[in-house]
Order: C-alpha cells, then sequence, then structure tokens
C-alpha cells in the first residue's frame, strides 16, 4: 500500500517513487509483475495524472521499472540477472495460468513434472 503524506515537505511524486523503489528492491514487487496503471495509481491517492507519470519516469531511468506502451509498466528489476529471467517467466506463466482459468494446484504440477520432481 502506498501513502502519500501531503503535509510531507517531500514532493508526492517522490513519496509514491520511494516507496515503489523499495518495494521492488525488496522483491515484494517481483520482476516481471505489472504496476497500476498511471490514472489507476493516480485515483487511488489522489494525486493528478501527471504526478505519477514522473514517478514512473523516474522509476524507469533508475532501470526499476520498463514501460511497454499499452502494455503497461512492469518491474525490471532483481537481485540479479538469472533470478529477474525466472521471475519474469514465473510471472507469465501465472498471467496464462490465470487466462486459461487453471487451478494453481494444477499450474503446480506441471511445473513439478517439466522439472522433472513428479508424476
Amino acid at each position: 500500500m502506498i501513502v502519500v503524506d501531503p503535509a510531507s515537505p517531500t514532493p508526492p511524486f517522490e513519496q509514491v517513487r520511494a516507496q515503489l523503489a523499495d518495494r521492488i528492491r525488496s522483491g515484494e514487487l517481483a520482476a516481471g509483475e505489472r504496476l497500476p496503471t498511471v490514472r489507476r495509481l493516480a485515483d487511488d491517492l489522489g494525486l493528478a495524472v501527471n504526478t505519477v507519470a514522473r514517478t514512473y519516469k523516474e522509476l524507469e531511468a533508475e532501470g526499476l521499472v520498463e514501460a511497454r506502451g499499452r502494455n503497461g509498466t512492469v518491474v525490471s528489476w532483481s537481485p540479479d540477472a538469472d533470478t529477474r529471467a525466472l521471475e519474469q517467466a514465473a510471472a507469465s506463466f501465472a498471467s496464462r495460468v490465470r487466462s486459461l482459468g487453471v487451478e494453481p494446484q494444477d499450474a503446480r504440477r506441471l511445473i513439478d513434472r517439466a522439472l522433472g520432481l513428479g508424476a
């Protein structure tokens, strides 16, 4: 949850940027995970769209997120490249599982089978 303190001397865009950056660096937001749209986050936080857009641009300049145009903004950072690639693959797989309506336990079984861990 992102919280903006209107009484803070820190500008709102910086408050949001710092909180998102912390969540990304801590792993709470994993590589490949999609951020809310600029408009949705602005509405949720009661901020101007341009404020959130600036936040996302700052995060992108830091290499923490990647803007994909109409496909949204996704987390692009992780502690190392292998972990990042695996996180992105897992996020893509999870998205596909949801879109197909596959039950999580069935998806886990498929992963186990692919890794040679299950029948």
